[in-house]
Parts: structure tokens; sequence; C-alpha cells
């Protein structure tokens, strides 16, 4: 169900803590990890903490109420959280009256939240993701009250619209376009964490898209754990669409894709709107073995996943195709690497995001038996970027000497000069020296140097 956050209470929570807070400068810091829908929650967490009367700060030691956003696919992940959050214990015995905060996918795992409560007393709240609007409420709760509060097990999921942004770049937007995931990958925690599939109604997207573009927005990127399951009133292929044909000097990209739901119209959207939608597509393998696909519960096989490589590479030629893989899932032998390898060769993917397996708790891989010792694990991921290197390096080298338009997203002090980061549409990531300011603008460059990871450049 779609509902307006204007019918909710959380507007009197927004004006009572303004209310409580008023005149006394108080600052807020909101820290990210994760994947990009932290980056686009933040956003609104930010969004709320300036309409209850917050400044801003990038500084935790500075702020009145610190919010950690965040992770939970990897172990790895949770420990980085809470090494960060354990260093905000001396914050607060400085200032007692610190809100310390933690929202996003780990604080949706009930042991999490459990270990949390019993062992790190500074932490005054968690709050799941799909609970985000109730962010207003519980920082009330926290000044007026003084207990601490731990929010998790909603089974409404509801998608609420009305909650502001407060974005990080000025030319870069990212728009979530729906929430959750049905697909229960054995290995993934998202679907229990994040809930179930749950779409914005396209009118509110497109509506978003659009004044994006009118505030001059060079590059919006839709986002959905799924963003092809999109179903509203559209489909997918309809919403994209419907966007990419928004008048303005715009790029638009989409992630992550599933297989399964990488349809026909999808790709022929893709193909046909090349002006406007980036020509990357980033389509997660996980595996190249078809028995540790079903182990996975991915729901298609090599030959399907291979088939829809060929049908986005025939819509656009010169597509950069990424994707994600998982080394070491229980289970995986020789054999299987060795088809995940094959499969590297075949497509020659320009970027691969790869991980080494890590057990979730509440999943059914966890529970698996042969489960693969790390130092296995740590040989395949060496081996998978040795080739993977070697592949994006090929890549990027068909760029040398070509002419291609970039967007500027900073730039950094280097030997006194200054030095941009740009991408290509393609999504390559590309420097170049220059004097003028050309942060947030499309610009076109000559590649005079490639590398397996990045390309230099110099302005035309």
């Amino acid at each position: 169900m779609n509902v307006n956050i204007s019918s909710t209470a959380a507007g009197g929570f927004v004006s009572g803590v303004k209310a409580l807070i008023s005149g006394q400068n108080k600052l807020a810091c909101v820290i990210t990890l994760g994947c990009q829908q932290n980056e686009a929650d933040s956003e609104k967490i930010r969004a709320m903490a300036v309409d209850m009367g917050y400044g801003l700060t990038d500084s935790p030691e500075c702020a009145d109420l610190i919010v950690v956003n965040t992770c939970a696919i990897r172990r790895h992940a949770e420990l980085k959280a809470l090494s960060i959050v354990g260093n905000f214990k001396a914050y607060k015995k400085d200032k007692p009256e610190l809100i310390v905060a933690i929202c996003g996918c780990m604080a949706a795992e009930p042991h999490v939240a459990e270990s949390i409560k019993k062992s790190y007393h500074h932490v005054t709240f968690t709050l799941e993701p799909s609970m985000l609007h109730r962010f207003p409420e519980l920082v009330h709760r926290s000044i007026t009250e003084h207990r601490r509060t731990f929010v998790f097990g909603n089974e409404e999921w509801d998608v609420i619209e009305g909650i502001g942004s407060v974005r990080t770049s000025s030319h870069k937007a990212w728009v979530s376009i729906m929430y959750g995931c049905n697909n229960f990958c054995s290995y993934c925690i998202v679907p229990y964490v994040r809930g179930r599939e749950r779409s914005r109604n396209s009118a509110d997207v497109i509506a978003e898209c659009r004044a994006l573009i009118e505030q001059g927005y060079k590059e919006i990127t839709l986002l959905g754990q799924n963003v092809n399951s999109y179903k509203s009133d559209m489909t997918f292929a309809e919403l994209l669409e419907a966007v990419a044909r928004i008048p303005g000097d715009f790029v638009l990209r989409f992630m992550t894709s599933h297989p399964k739901d990488a349809s026909d119209e999808l790709i022929r959207v893709f193909g046909q709107y090349t002006g406007k939608i980036a020509p990357a597509f980033h389509l997660p393998l996980q595996s190249g073995s078809d028995r540790i696909l079903k182990e996975m519960n991915r729901t298609y096989d090599t030959a399907k996943y291979l088939a829809t490589i060929d049908k986005i590479r025939a819509a656009v030629p010169d597509a950069a195709i990424t994707t994600d893989i998982i080394v070491g899932f229980p289970g995986e032998t020789d054999e299987d690497f060795e088809a995940t390898m094959s499969i590297l060769e075949r497509v020659r993917f320009d970027m691969v995001f790869s991980f080494n397996y890590s057990k979730r708790e509440g999943t059914r891989a966890a529970k698996m038996e042969n489960q693969v010792p790390e130092e296995v694990k740590k040989e395949r991921m060496t081996r998978l970027l040795d080739v993977q290197c070697e592949i994006s390096r090929e890549k990027n080298d068909a760029y040398l000497g070509r002419t291609v338009r970039v967007i500027v997203d900073s730039a950094e002090q280097k030997s006194g000069k200054t030095v941009y980061s740009a991408r290509t549409a393609t999504n390559k990531l590309v420097h170049f020296g220059a004097e003028s300011n050309y942060i947030g603008k499309f610009i076109d460059v000559k590649i005079i140097r490639t590398g397996a990871f990045d390309m230099l450049a110099e302005i035309v």
C-alpha cells in the first residue's frame, strides 16, 4: 500500500522535535554503509533531520544526533558497523544527551538488535528500513522519555511517499522505485530485512524524476533490490521508457537487475533509448555452475543467462556489462568454480564485483553442509580477480585515443594540480586535469592512457 507521510503521525513528531531543540543549534551526522539503496535512505534521514531543526555535519564528534545506516549483506559489513558504533561510546560519555541511532538492514535482524541492546548501551534506538518514516517519532521519544527503543518486525511493508531528500550530490540522484525482494536466494538476508516487494506508483516516480531534471540533475539512477521486477500500473520497461522520454539533457541508469526479469521488452527499451539510457547493464550471475545456481535458488540456468547477455549485446553492441559473483558457496567444487571461470572468459564482463560467500543467520545456505574452507575461497578469489583484471584492462584498452562524453563527479588536489574524476556513459572511471570547475557538467575528453580500473584523459 502506498501511504503519504502527511497521513501519518510523523508530521506531529517533526514539529514536536523542532520545538524542543529550537535555538540550540543541534547537529545531525548520518553515516552510510552498504548499497545505493542505503544511500537513498540516508538522504531521506537527512531530510527528516533538517525538517526537525537539525543542522548537518560530517563530523560525528560534533553531532547531537548520530545515525549509522547499516548493511547486513555480509558479516564483514556488520563488524565494520559495530566497530564504528563502538567509537561513539566515548562521545556519549562526554555528552549524555547525545542520540545514537542504528538504521538499515542490520537493525532489522532480531539477533543483532538484541545484541546491540545488551552490549551497546550507548545506542539510543534501532530502526529497520521499512519503518524509516518513524524516525522523527523515535527522536522525539528519545528527547522526551529518555529511554532506549528497538523497533523491528513490521509486516505491513507499506510504501511511504512524501519524505524529502537532502542529496549529497547536486548532479546525481538516486530514485528508489521499489523496495524489498521476493526471490529468497538461499544465501541472501535481504528478503528478511527489507520485506516483500512493493512498488511505488509510476506517477510519483515520474514526477520525482521530472522535478530532478528540471532542477538540473544530470544523472538519475532508478533503484530497487530487484529493479526490473517493478510492477505497479506499469511494468519496469514501461516506467523506464516513460522516464527516458522526459525532455532534458540527462543520463538514466538502473540497478540491480535479476536475470529472470530481464525481459525482451526491457532490452528493447534499453536499446531504443541509448541517447538517454546509459549503455551499461548490471546483471548478477553469482555462479557459472547450474548445480550451484539451483542451490542458490536463482531460478535461471547458465543457458538462459547467456541468452540474455546475447540479447543485450545485440540491442546495444557497445554496452558495458558488469556482474556479481559469489566465490565459495557451500558445496562449490573445483569443477563448479571452473564453470564460473568459463563464463568469465565467454562473456568478458567489463567489471566483476566478487565476494567470498558469507554465512547469514536465518538463510538456508547458512545451514548447508560442505562449507568451503576460507583458504580455498581465498585461492579461488585470487584466480578470479587475476583473470578479470586482464579482461577489464583489455576492455578499457579499446577506449585509447577515443573522445568520449563524461559527467564530472569530483575533484582533488594532487601535486598542486586539480585532478577531476568523471564517468563515461558506460560507467568507466576517468581522471583528467583542468583549471576550470567542471563538477556536475558533461564534457568531452580524449582517453590518453588506460588501466584495468580507470583511465587518464585530457579535455578536447
